[in-house]
């Protein structure tokens, strides 16, 4: 029943109901094979181990043959792995996923990178980072036609900051990787290959390797790379195929379930300096990937940020985690070694399982227990060797085990869904270097029992009350009145969610597929308001810029669409584009109004019927601006497309921004109104675009004004009565 217990548990939370969120498309086409004839399954991503402790001797002999079998079926030497520029991959064992977005990475106030401080709190909480992927784009990407080569480039002090970033990094001895997105074909097309411009990308940062987003390989990228420069890796999201692990150094071990019994990673075992990242990204309990990842001598993926929502990592794995990769970076070349003897010894402690490492003399056992509870007693026996001295590696205390007849025994205690590890080592390998480990280890050697996640700020408006009233409606605004009603709402299912926060986004995750409509109702109570007739259009930002002589202290963008300070021609009607909340909330400050909420932005639309599109419940194209590649039409093209208190051109020309800018601490965002002329054709990981109801709510995550004023995106004013 407990065997059960766990694969199941493993099971719901490895890839029960988020497989879905990133890799669906390309984890449904994985088919199981029927076992070979020496019983291994080579499409197994984790070799799976018997139950019977009798069956792992014979377990590991196959192990061993198929190994050897596959090598020579595949030519493969290793060869790629054993050069000097490949060996950072063995050392690569913490991984943190970075949104650039996030607080802890980028300050929006200062307009600077925090790469100390990131640095400095991943030490303190993980133990340190080896490597990080600055990711850059998804879910942003598709709001206008900027690829997610133009992400990078337009990042806060475009390439040559990030270039400094990669610097920072690299004093700190911790690798970086950019991403690359294969999907992104629906976006500006550039007159050069995706690897021509990855490359120009890692040449002009010094970046050192290739996130493969939603793919398994790219092993035509290898010949370009080592042109770059030797070292340059790359690492996929979805299982790495065998025949792809001689140029692809690295890969994600993601919701990959383990046996009862710990297995072994197939690619791991197949070549010892391959590098994998565990990840199960939606788990508030991450113990199931940290055993797996301790028993392969491999890697952790840490990723807080997901596309937005923030899930951080629980009290107890976090302080495992910090005992647990300062073990592995000491001993690396153990954990990629080749004396690698996976359920050495049977434990005499029920469920807790032993593998050994050995090199140089040096005899390393890491342990896990799969219980949920915590377990004592004697934890393994093994011959002892008089010229050794015998270390328990996760408090940094020497052992004085009960021997008898030349076999030692070895108490200790592991906590419920913990680890252990133990060596045995000559007294003349007991380095300076060893000791200040075991202090290091005697300093972290408290592992918390909470399986609590510190709680993060509920998704709240950085927007203080406005106060200014009007006494009466300004000329060019309407009147909507007051209204005490429950609006119905929508957004697309995505992984950056919409207002609430990571909890409620789990809450939803049985009941949505990822990409389908999300419905919900909300209680609104709102006093009668004025709103623009129309959107704010060039001519209009003119007349404020004229009369203030506003310029944005960033100006990285600042309409981008006109020509030398001056209105394109024909384009003085249009809604005006390329602006930033801070922007528009300079203008309608000059103005005495203020931005609408998304729900009085939604009255103003829908009207007393709640009609789904501003002038009635179907959509009619010759009713808005029917383009989808960008273009923009003058904001009374479409009279016919009034809503019912009068107002003009609320679909399909141009996003619009609301007035509440909320932030959880790490990500800020804003939500967008009216859909747009653009839409980004070719996969589902495009933000909305095209012309919406109504009622349809798009999340913008917010970083910097020059990433943030796009094409697509304008406002309007309204103005309490």
């Amino acid at each position: 029943m407990k065997r059960r217990a766990f694969l199941n548990k493993t099971l719901i939370n490895g890839i029960g109901s988020f497989v879905s969120l990133r890799s669906l498309e390309s984890l449904a086409s994985l088919k199981l094979q029927e076992p070979s004839a020496d019983g291994i399954i080579d499409s197994n991503d984790i070799i799976p181990a018997p139950d019977n402790p009798q069956l792992w001797e014979e377990w590991r002999n196959n192990l061993s043959y198929w190994r050897t079998k596959k090598q020579k079926q595949l030519n493969y030497d290793g060869s790629s792995y054993r050069t000097e520029a490949f060996n950072w991959v063995t050392t690569d064992f913490a991984c943190c996923f970075v949104m650039m977005c996030d607080s802890d990475f980028y300050d929006h106030n200062k307009n600077q990178y925090n790469v100390r401080m990131l640095i400095d709190k991943g030490k303190k909480e993980y133990g340190g980072y080896d490597s990080v992927v600055l990711w850059h784009a998804y879910p942003r990407i598709g709001l206008d036609n900027r690829n997610q080569f133009d992400f990078y480039r337009e990042m806060p002090h475009g390439l040559p900051g990030l270039k400094d970033v990669v610097k920072q990094f690299h004093n700190s001895n911790i690798k970086v990787f950019i991403n690359y997105n294969p999907w992104d074909t629906g976006t500006r097309r550039e007159n050069r290959t995706d690897l021509d411009l990855l490359i120009e990308i890692l040449r002009a940062t010094d970046t050192d390797g290739i996130f493969l987003d939603t793919m398994r390989n790219a092993p035509d990228f290898r010949g370009k790379l080592d042109q770059i420069r030797p070292g340059i890796v790359m690492e996929g999201e979805i299982a790495l195929p065998l025949e792809d692990v001689q140029t692809h150094h690295l890969s994600w071990a993601q919701w990959f379930k383990d046996s009862y019994v710990p297995g072994v990673y197939r690619n791991k075992w197949f070549e010892r300096n391959h590098m994998q990242h565990a990840i199960a990204r939606w788990d508030t309990d991450k113990s199931a990937q940290l055993q797996t990842a301790w028993m392969n001598g491999s890697g952790m993926l840490i990723w807080e940020n997901i596309f937005g929502q923030w899930l951080g990592w629980n009290e107890r794995d976090k302080s495992t985690y910090r005992i647990m990769s300062s073990i592995q970076r000491y001993f690396s070349d153990h954990f990629s070694g080749e004396n690698w003897k996976p359920l050495a010894v049977e434990s005499n402690v029920k469920d807790v399982f032993v593998s050994q490492w050995e090199k140089d003399g040096i005899t390393l056992w890491t342990l896990v227990n799969r219980n949920d509870y915590p377990v004592n007693g004697v934890l393994m026996k093994t011959v002892y060797d008089r010229k050794k001295l015998w270390y328990n590696m996760l408090n940094g205390q020497e052992i004085k085990g009960r021997i008898e007849n030349g076999v030692i025994e070895i108490s200790g205690s592991i906590g419920g869904r913990g680890i252990g590890c133990f060596a045995a080592m000559p007294e003349n390998k007991v380095e300076k270097s060893f000791m200040k480990l075991l202090e290091l280890q005697k300093a972290n050697s408290s592992i918390s029992s909470s399986d609590t996640i510190t709680p993060v700020i509920q998704n709240v408006s950085e927007v203080k009350a406005d106060q200014v009233k009007h006494s009466s409606v300004t000329p060019g605004m309407v009147v909507v009145p007051a209204s005490s009603t429950e609006l119905k709402m929508e957004y697309t299912f995505r992984e950056c969610g919409a207002y609430g926060n990571i909890q409620e986004h789990l809450s939803l995750a049985p009941k949505h597929k990822l990409h389908t409509l999300c419905i919900f109702n909300k209680k609104v109570n709102i006093s009668r308001f004025a709103i623009d007739e129309t959107p704010v259009t060039n001519t209009m930002f003119s007349e404020f810029l004229r009369a203030t002589g506003y310029k944005p202290a960033i100006p990285d963008n600042f309409l981008k669409h006109w020509n030398n300070g001056q209105i394109p021609a024909d384009f003085e009607d249009h809604p005006v584009v390329y602006v930033s909340h801070e922007d528009a909330k300079a203008y309608v400050g000059w103005a005495e109004k203020r931005l609408p909420s998304a729900e009085e932005w939604q009255l103003a639309a829908q009207g007393p019927e709640g009609f789904s599109y501003p002038w009635g419940n179907k959509m009619e194209e010759n009713r808005c601006n029917p383009n989808t590649n960008g273009t923009t039409t003058s904001v009374r093209a479409y009279p016919d497309g009034a809503s019912p208190y009068g107002c003009l051109d609320m679909c399909g020309n141009t996003w619009e921004l609301t007035r509440d800018v909320y932030s959880d601490g790490r990500s800020r965002f804003v939500m967008l109104k009216g859909g747009s002329c653009f839409r980004a054709e070719g996969s589902v990981w495009y933000m909305d675009g095209g012309p919406q109801k109504n009622r349809f709510l798009a999340k913008m995550l917010l970083m910097y004004p020059g990433l943030d004023r796009c094409s697509t995106v304008g406002f309007r004013c309204v103005a309490d009565l």
